[in-house]
């Protein structure tokens, strides 16, 4: 396989497990297509690494995989200075 379509799979299945990360997290999230298949390739990229390191086999799965990706678009949200359900808003004060 040429390096050229193995950009473009990556870059689709980065997209599809981004999107359904965003998808599982409710309320509004700015983030382009770019950004959304980043979270996707860096959540399948440490599902694969967390299963090889408990299980010492290759691969994470789909699910390992949007479930990381989850935990960076929270993270992201958080980063933002929003909360889960309304990334844009103000936090309040403790």
């Amino acid at each position: 396989m040429s390096l050229i379509v193995y950009i473009i799979v990556l870059f689709l299945s980065g997209l599809f497990v981004g999107a359904l990360a965003r998808l599982a997290l409710p309320g509004p999230d700015p983030m382009t297509l770019l950004q959304t298949a980043v979270v996707g390739i860096a959540g399948s990229f440490l599902a694969g690494v967390v299963w090889a390191i408990l299980f010492h086999r290759n691969g994470g799965g789909v699910l390992l995989s949007v479930l990381f990706a989850t935990g960076i678009v929270y993270l992201v949200r958080r980063s933002r200075g929003g909360d889960l359900t309304n990334p844009g808003a103000p936090r309040r004060p403790r």
